[in-house]
């Protein structure tokens, strides 16, 4: 192995890689510094771990809601099994399959702790301590992602709590679990463990899912308590403590005791023992860049992913890498920048059309900004609402579905700006306007495509005739 390469790719999760995968494939050579899994948080503590917790009990839900299937169930859930597939999509944490990837696609490895050491220098401190410096000919790619953020509440620290990585990768369900937080980890996990057998307490300070649409966590709320968990919204935690039997959280509502207590209260970027301050970028904080992924002012240096705190979604991280890896390489070989509002080099969707899935009881997706986010920004807006159950093909896919879909749109240029879904399975709908929102659709082009019947991609036809009423 050389120590040179045209790119160094601080960190070898899916953002990372695919930075390094674009550029090897537009002929650079390329080498990614990794000091955990080959394929990050991601693979093993975050995505795909979640999601396989989650499916089993979903579809059991699933079945139970549509009769017919409803009265072939016979059994419970088998939590070991959950565990067990959970595992087999994590490869039991070990990254061989994407190390060989890395070798297949032409990328070298180096296994360490990555830091900057000067311009396009990083020193890599091996496990055994060694220590050895790679040298970038063109630019070094930052994408060592994000840490669960632990606020600092007097005792929290003192009394282990988990984070998302611990629990995703559990071996048993505690009897009872308390949730500190209402973002997505907090309302996913109480959602899977609740299924899975645990006695669940959600303390949230303010609302639940609090980046989306207000109804949607509304419906999310009631939707966890159904399921068993007690959700206390606009709590204040104001201590933990650990004793032999568990854990005792006080709030300012009263005690809340539980066997296990996780923290899932935001991110914090993973910058702050990398090098940054030998650049003259301040370490422990979201690295800036522009639209290109570069770091202002070091033509070098880029920073994709969580790191840079533009948006903290694998995919978009990985939309994110597609443009960094493209451009490092144009750049490298002189070929022309397309740099302009939706170009090929720019992550323009971080601003527009960033789609997200909550995979809680009921679903949510969404993309876009919210009503009061457009508004905020300057827009003339017009909100238009419907319930699933005027949907033929929601009626079809369970009995009783309940749910609602809601667009934001831009009276001005009648082009969406927002779409949010609630409901089962809504996973599956979100993608057709993520497209009509990146593409900015014209209203009355949506007209006509025309959804398929008796599916749920109906409630597209739904909003179109609300809209159309509201404007008449």
């Amino acid at each position: 192995m050389t120590d040179e390469y045209d790119l160094i790719v601080l960190g070898g999760g899916p953002v990372g890689e695919n930075v390094a995968d674009r550029a090897v494939q537009s002929g650079l050579t390329a080498v990614i510094v990794e000091s955990e899994l080959v394929g990050g948080e991601c693979s093993y503590w975050a995505c795909m771990p979640s999601k396989a917790l989650l499916r089993s009990p979903q579809a059991l839900r699933a079945a139970r809601h549509v009769g017919g299937a409803a009265e072939a169930i016979t059994g419970d859930l088998d939590v070991r099994a959950v565990l067990d597939r959970r595992d087999s999509f994590t490869s039991h944490w070990k990254d061989d399959g994407q190390v060989a990837w890395l070798d297949s696609a032409g990328i070298d490895l180096v296994r360490g702790h990555g830091r900057l050491s000067g311009e396009r220098k990083v020193a890599v401190t091996a496990p055994d301590g060694s220590v050895r410096t790679l040298t970038a000919r063109h630019a070094v790619a930052v994408s060592t992602g994000s840490d669960a953020a632990i606020p600092p509440v007097p005792g929290l620290h003192e009394a282990n709590p988990w984070t998302s990585r611990e629990a995703t990768s559990a071996e048993e369900i505690p009897d009872s679990l308390v949730v500190i937080g209402g973002g997505v980890v907090a309302v996913e996990m109480a959602t899977a463990y609740a299924a899975l057998g645990a006695e669940v307490t959600v303390l949230a300070r303010s609302g639940l899912l609090g980046s989306v649409e207000p109804f949607a966590g509304e419906l999310v709320a009631e939707g966890l308590r159904a399921l068993g968990v007690d959700v206390r919204t606009g709590v204040a935690t104001k201590s933990v403590s650990r004793d032999a039997d568990g854990v005792t959280v006080t709030t300012d509502g009263g005690d809340v005791r539980a066997a296990e207590i996780l923290v899932a209260t935001g991110r914090t970027p993973r910058s702050g023992d990398i090098g940054l301050e030998t650049v003259g970028l301040p370490a422990g904080r979201s690295i800036r860049t522009d639209d290109t992924l570069r770091v202002p002012g070091a033509d070098w240096l880029y920073a994709v992913g969580d790191v840079n705190g533009r948006v903290l979604l694998t995919h978009q991280g990985k939309y994110q890498a597609r443009a960094a890896g493209d451009v490092i390489a144009a750049r490298a070989k002189g070929e022309p920048v397309d740099d302009e509002r939706w170009g090929r080099h720019v992550a323009t969707a971080d601003h527009a059309a960033v789609p997200q899935v909550v995979f809680s009881e009921p679903e949510v997706a969404a993309v876009g900004v919210t009503a009061a986010a457009a508004r905020e920004a300057g827009h003339r807006i017009r909100e238009v609402e419907v319930e699933f159950s005027s949907v033929a093909g929601a009626s079809l896919h369970a009995d009783g579905y309940t749910g609602r879909a809601h667009m934001v749109v831009d009276e001005d240029r009648q082009v969406l700006l927002g779409v949010t879904m609630v409901g089962s399975d809504v996973a599956e709908l979100i993608h057709a306007a993520a497209i009509a929102v990146a593409g900015e659709v014209p209203i009355a082009r949506l007209w006509h495509a025309v959804p398929s019947y008796p599916t749920m991609s109906e409630v597209w036809l739904r909003l179109l005739e609300a809209y159309g009423r509201q404007s008449a």
